[in-house]
């Protein structure tokens, strides 16, 4: 956690200054690619770095917000651009407001109660709003990281679980070097 009220963003770095960042490699995505063969191979080669979080949680309580830096690389398994996790939050009425702030990429968006899902572009001067009971994921359709600013409630928290559970109901391909969303193939 940071001492004071003040961070500064090093988007050259990935990263805020003095704040815990999370990585995720592709070992830690086992369950998100849909092509578990293609997935498998592509470990085989490599584990790389799909992506970076640095959380700033400057306060809790009624009205604070906390918020974080994603740097998203990119690249493919098999067919699927790479992807975060994605989550719900563990306070489902939390929304969030994600920030593009350089290349270019998707938030895949599904109504947890409703099922309906949609795609909204996330890339440089941007600005997408997720709102509660939304399980969201960010998508890097581009050829250079994907960097964005993601803020929620501080008492929003994340649940991995039911998309670790049973994913999303849609995923995003490229088809021909287009970005095409499509049933979740098993």
């Amino acid at each position: 956690m940071l001492e004071h009220l003040f961070a500064r963003i090093n988007l050259e770095r990935g990263e805020i200054d003095g704040a815990p960042q999370t990585v995720r490699r592709l070992s830690d995505l086992k369950e998100v690619f849909a092509d578990q063969a293609a997935y498998a191979e592509a470990l085989a080669q490599a584990d790389p770095v799909l992506y970076t979080v640095s959380s700033v949680e400057p306060a809790n309580g009624d009205g604070q917000m906390h918020y974080g830096l994603g740097v998203l690389m990119p690249g493919k398994v098999g067919d699927e651009y790479y992807m975060t996790k994605g989550h719900l939050h563990s306070w489902r009425p939390a929304a969030e407001v994600y920030i593009g702030l350089e290349g270019e990429g998707v938030m895949l968006l599904e109504d947890e109660n409703t099922g309906e899902t949609r795609v909204e572009i996330l890339a440089k001067n941007t600005v997408v709003y997720v709102p509660g009971h939304t399980a969201h994921r960010t998508i890097n359709t581009g050829s250079e990281p994907l960097k964005y600013i993601g803020v929620y409630p501080s008492a929003a928290g994340h649940d991995y679980a039911p998309i670790a559970e049973k994913n999303f109901k849609m995923q995003l391909i490229d088809n021909d070097g287009t970005p095409t969303l499509i049933e979740r193939r098993k």
